[in-house]
């Protein structure tokens, strides 16, 4: 059956790419605002589920976050489980050392700070204010620096990391809230470094949550606030609030959640002249890749073999034969958008939408895994809910968060689903 999934999917896809016809078009601007079709408990559960989904993610990253799939044999074997984090703390890694299993990194701080902004919004977002929130953050975590009194360097230490995790960030967004466009772009083409990084694809699924059911809306907010994205970057974290959003709606489908890579386009980048989209030839590479993997019949027996996952000897064949062809299409930073986007999209495909084989397939893919992982986690946590997450590793992840983390999934989504039903 899911061999079938695929193939009706590519089915699908094929036939969306014969362009185009007369007789086929597509209408990007829905006729009507979709109704929730939910209760409060089944929302909650939803917004729940993508918290803890991505935090989950995150987490079974964390350990070998930016590692090559050859350490991470080396020291692991088969990554299918939370484990502890020996590692250095950084800005945008772990901020504690030695973490136990269940510890996050920005990736799931990101997906804090951007539920606590939502709360301050309405149903329309204003970039202004997005950059505004992080500016103030950056500003209070200086004057924490400051009112420190401490002859010990941990202190001064960890709330260095607190600064520099959002100094790049607040350098782009100051000239911008301060309407200075010129020094707002000189900022952004520094932004690490002047990459395509995926900034916006850390917070895009919590703004997806903020619009369940309505992937169009979800895509123009996110689109409205990626102020820190360069070029497709900003279509990209556009569509993973899409993808989100589809995967709110209570009778989603893994076809309703990848279609709208296709139907959701409100800025025309389908239109671009000479170049096309480049997120739509994206998710083409994705289903190539997958369709050459599963072709493969041989078990190679060097293969690390999984401890937890139930997986046979083809399945992880035809896993790291996926792995050789995203290879291949590694751009020179682990961390940008398009290879993020590529590599979510081909492990969703593959494992057909199952959450801790995409999990799994993108943690021992190796590169920016945790980020990968958070991603992908996000919108399968909104499409399955909390309920259906892996039990140990979702109490593993709201207890660390809770307790030596400051952040409390529970509370956050709660808050989350109070605001949005205030907006229906």
């Amino acid at each position: 059956m899911k061999k079938n999934a695929i193939l009706v999917f590519l089915i699908v896809i094929n036939a969306f790419s014969c362009k185009n016809t007369n007789e086929e078009k597509i209408d990007f601007e829905q006729k009507s605002v979709p109704k929730l079709n939910m209760t409060e408990a089944e929302l909650y559960d939803k917004v729940l589920g993508m918290l803890v989904g991505s935090g989950i993610g995150d987490s079974m990253g964390a350990p070998t976050e930016m590692w090559s799939r050859d350490a991470i044999q080396l020291e692991y074997g088969f990554v299918d489980k939370l484990d502890s984090m020996v590692r250095e703390p950084s800005p945008e890694g772990t901020w504690k050392i030695n973490l136990p299993a269940g510890g996050t990194t920005d990736d799931s701080r990101w997906k804090k700070l951007t539920t606590e902004f939502l709360l301050t919004q309405n149903s329309d977002l204003k970039a202004d204010d997005f950059g505004s929130f992080i500016v103030q953050k950056y500003k209070s975590d200086i004057d924490n620096f400051k009112k420190i009194d401490d002859f010990s360097p941990e202190p001064y230490e960890e709330n260095s990391r607190k600064m520099a995790w959002l100094q790049e960030w607040a350098i782009v967004a100051k000239p911008f809230v301060d309407k200075n466009y010129i020094a707002y772009q000189n900022a952004l083409s520094r932004f690490y470094g002047g990459e395509m990084v995926c900034g916006g694809m850390l917070y895009a699924p919590a703004i997806g949550v903020f619009y369940p059911v309505n992937p169009l809306k979800a895509y123009k907010e996110t689109y409205k606030i990626s102020i820190f994205d360069i070029g497709y970057a900003r279509d990209i974290s556009g569509l993973v609030a899409a993808m989100t959003a589809a995967s709110m709606n209570k009778n989603a489908t893994k076809e309703s959640v990848l279609g709208v890579l296709r139907s959701t386009d409100p800025e025309g980048f389908f239109k671009s002249r000479l170049v096309g989209r480049t997120s739509y030839r994206i998710l083409r590479d994705a289903l190539g890749i997958v369709k050459q993997a599963k072709a493969v019949t041989e078990i190679n027996a060097k293969h690390p073999k999984p401890k937890h996952l139930k997986a046979d000897g083809l399945y992880i064949s035809q896993m790291f034969k996926a792995f050789e062809l995203l290879d291949a299409k590694n751009q020179d930073m682990p961390f940008h958008a398009g290879e993020i986007h590529l590599q979510v999209l081909t492990a969703l495909i593959f494992c057909d939408f199952d959450f801790e084989k995409t999990m799994a397939f993108l943690v021992n893919l190796g590169r920016d895994n945790d980020t990968t992982s958070a991603v992908a986690g996000g919108i399968l946590g909104a499409f399955y809910g909390y309920e259906k997450l892996p039990k140990e590793m979702k109490i593993k992840v709201i207890k660390v968060g809770k307790e030596q983390l400051d952040v409390d999934f529970e509370l956050l989504a709660q808050k989350l689903t109070t605001k949005i039903l205030q907006q229906q």
